[in-house]
Order: C-alpha cells, then sequence, then structure tokens
C-alpha cells in the first residue's frame, strides 16, 4: 500500500507532464518546445535518487528499514500536494517553472529512499522459497500506483472540458495525495521492523559507513544490480510518459483515449510482475531475467508500428506485448537485488544501484524520445533508443553469476558474510 501511494505521487507527475505542463508552466515557448521542457522537468528527479538512496540507504542500514519508509512517504506526499497548488507561468512568471522543478527534486530524493526500503523489508520477511513473490509486491506497486495515477486523470479529463482540465482539473489528482498518504503512514507506522535488519542490530554488525564498505568490497554487486535495471526503465517510462503525449500531440488522439492506453499498459504490468516474480522463485532470477529482457528488446519495433497505426485497439494490444518484458523483468528485481547484497549494505546498495539505474536507464527517456522523433520524424527511432537499453541489461544478466536457492536464500539472512555473488 505504502509503495502504491508513493509512487502514485511520482508518476501522475510523469503521466501530467506530457499532457498539460508544457501550457501551464512553460506556455511562452514553442508547442513542441514546451513538451521537451515539461519532459526535461521528469529527468531533474532522477539527478535527486542516489542523493535519497545513498541518505536513506545510509540511515537505512544504521537505524533500520521502517523509519525510513515513513519519512520518505511524507516527503513525496508533502511535494506532490505542493505541486498541486503551485500558480502556473500566467501568475507568477519564471518563479512557477522553478518551483516545479525544486518539488520534482524533493520527489527524486524520496523516491530514491523509498524504494530499497519497501522491497528489502518484504524480502527479509519472506520464507525460504517464495522471497521473489515477497519482494513482487513493492514492484508491483509501481503497476498500481500508475493505475491510480491514470484513473485520477482519466476521470477527471472525463468530467470537463479540455480547457478546464487544463486551466485546474489536473490539479485534483495531486491534491488527492493528502489523502492516499495519510492512509499509507497509517499502514507503514504499524508495520515492525525486518527480522533480518533485528538480527544485524542484536549482533551488532551494523557498519558505520555502509556507503564506504559497499563501494569498497561489493563494487562488481552494484555494477550488475545496477544494470539489471537500465532496460526495464527505460521503457517502462517510454510507457508512462511518452505515448500518453505521442499518441496525443502525434497522432491525433484524446487524451481520454491515451489515458485508457495508459491504464491498460499498467493493468497488464500489474500481472506480469507477479508472474515474473512467481516464476523467479521456480526457475531462477536469472533465467526469468533473461526472458524478460529478450522479450523487450523483440517487442521494441512491432510496439511502435502498432501505436503508428493511430487505432486504439492496436495500442492496447502494443502496451500489453511491452508489458510482459517488463513484468518479467521488474518483479523478481527485489529479491534479485537482496540476494546481491549481505543485510549489513542492503539498503544502500539497493538503492544507490536502483538510482543509477534509473538514471541511465529511464531518467531522460521521454525527453530523448522526443528528440529523437523531432530529429528523425519516425518512431522507429525510439525503437532503437529501447532496444540499446535492452542489450545493455541483456550484457549485465549474461554476466551475472547466481548461485544455487540454498546458497541465495543464505545470503538474504546471513549475517557478516561480506562475501560479493554478483
Amino acid at each position: 500500500m505504502g509503495t502504491t501511494i508513493e509512487w502514485y505521487d511520482f508518476l501522475i507527475y510523469a503521466a501530467a507532464a506530457g499532457l498539460v505542463f508544457g501550457q501551464v508552466f512553460f506556455p511562452a515557448l514553442s508547442s513542441s518546445s514546451a513538451l521537451l521542457a515539461s519532459f526535461a522537468t521528469i529527468g531533474v528527479s532522477f539527478f535527486a535518487r542516489p542523493l535519497g538512496g545513498i541518505v536513506a540507504g545510509h540511515l537505512g542500514d544504521r537505524i533500520g528499514r521502517k523509519a525510513m519508509l515513513v519519512a520518505t512517504l511524507i516527503l513525496m506526499g508533502a511535494s506532490t500536494t505542493l505541486i498541486g497548488v503551485l500558480p502556473g507561468y500566467d501568475a507568477i512568471g519564471v518563479a512557477a517553472p522553478v518551483l516545479l522543478v525544486v518539488f520534482r527534486f524533493l520527489q527524486g530524493i524520496s523516491a530514491g529512499g523509498e524504494w530499497g526500503g519497501a522491497a528489502m523489508l518484504a524480502v527479509e520477511y519472506a520464507p525460504p522459497g517464495r522471497r521473489g513473490i515477497y519482494g513482487s509486491f513493492p514492484q508491483l506497486g509501481a503497476a498500481l500506483g500508475l493505475v491510480l495515477a491514470n484513473v485520477a486523470l482519466l476521470v477527471t479529463a472525463s468530467l470537463m472540458s479540455s480547457e478546464q482540465f487544463v486551466s485546474w482539473g489536473w490539479r485534483i489528482p495531486f491534491l488527492f495525495s493528502v489523502v492516499l498518504i495519510g492512509i499509507g503512514f497509517a499502514v507503514r507506522a504499524g508495520v515492525g521492523e525486518s527480522p533480518v535488519f533485528e538480527e544485524v542490530r542484536r549482533r551488532n554488525a551494523r557498519r558505520k559507513a555502509p556507503l564506504v564498505v559497499l563501494l569498497r568490497e561489493h563494487r562488481r554487486a552494484l555494477v550488475i544490480a545496477t544494470g539489471l535495471f537500465i532496460g526495464v526503465n527505460l521503457c517502462g517510462y517510454i510507457m508512462i510518459a511518452f505515448i500518453g503525449s505521442y499518441g496525443a500531440n502525434a497522432l491525433g488522439a484524446s487524451r481520454v483515449e491515451m489515458l485508457l492506453v495508459g491504464l491498460v499498459g499498467a493493468l497488464s504490468w500489474g500481472v506480469w510482475i507477479l508472474i515474473g516474480a512467481r516464476l523467479s522463485d521456480t526457475l531462477g532470477r536469472r533465467r526469468v531475467y533473461l526472458i524478460g529482457t529478450l522479450a523487450l528488446g523483440a517487442w521494441c519495433f512491432p510496439m511502435f508500428l502498432l501505436i503508428d497505426t493511430g487505432s486504439i485497439a492496436l495500442m492496447l494490444v502494443s502496451v500489453f506485448g511491452l508489458a510482459v518484458g517488463l513484468g518479467l523483468t521488474y518483479g523478481p528485481q527485489a529479491a534479485a537485488y537482496a540476494e546481491l547484497f549481505p543485510p549489513e549494505v542492503r539498503y544502500s546498495g539497493s538503492s544507490l544501484s536502483y538510482a543509477v539505474g534509473a538514471i541511465v536507464g529511464g531518467g531522460f527517456a521521454p525527453l530523448i524520445a522526443g528528440w529523437l522523433i523531432e530529429r528523425t520524424n519516425t518512431s522507429l527511432s525510439v525503437s532503437g533508443y529501447m532496444l540499446l537499453g535492452c542489450v545493455l541489461t541483456l550484457i549485465t544478466v549474461l554476466f551475472w553469476k547466481e548461485g544455487t536457492a540454498e546458497e541465495r536464500g543464505r545470503y538474504v539472512t546471513d549475517v557478516g558474510s561480506g562475501e560479493d555473488r554478483a
């Protein structure tokens, strides 16, 4: 629940950036330049993610996972609400986009610190043989957050004219975050600390400088974990933030139609996250990652060929096909990360890898995709860009050495092992 709310806040920004932020915060620019500027603000948060990952990772490995989950949730909710009440460019001039960037930066800090804690808490509670499915619930939160974001924008856009939606309607889903944050806070405040971290604390195995230990002893694991996220994050942000604006602006589809396409993509993604996580408990993380990465790469070109038909039905097919590879690679990720790092530095390692992988992967994917179409006049250039991200992840998977299920299980729970299992 907490991760769903966290990602609702983070992803509703990405969806709104492609639909209205260009008009609200960058009206002095041409329509294409305003859209690119709006996409650029999405990427700002990804520069903040490593900072959030470092701070929350250090504190999470020192004082516990739970405290960081509550703190990051509050920061995300406050930032999202402030965006919802932020006046546009017409009201306060250049201060509007400047403040928008500041609030997005704070969202990035929260997102950078939140995922590692949620994912590791879930995996460290898991019984033997079920770390994949337990770890999939924070992953599922991203898909469900996207579902909530699309539903909120879809309902709002359907109940008012386009002019009303651009003028003030888009703010309603942002302000709704206040209610969700209250629910999330109540849930997370009642969760107990991870039993693995309690053992770390009991044995006094906490490191004074987890980041230093991480960089000195677990560099290979960091590289592997970072590379595993590049392809899925890049392709995911094409679906989350780019396809909607591309369909509405380049193909003439309505906002409501493209929000519906995004909703179907998010629901499909959630289903395949669960499938991928469950398969990883039986087939192994590496094998499922390999299948998922190949599926993502194979779908890059068919996806945009279907989207370019302008048929909503074929667009739905395109995002469903993309969701297969996204789910098979994103579903096992939490368990894979937990099995790459020992408990003493697990929060730091997972958060930093996730943040850096996001920068290289999806941080500027919508902006780069928009620029590629503007320069090449074909969406197939975006397909090639997506394929490049998949190739980088495929190379990572091929260099990844995964132990047996028994070895991985010991590594997740054993305290003080210090072994790099990348």
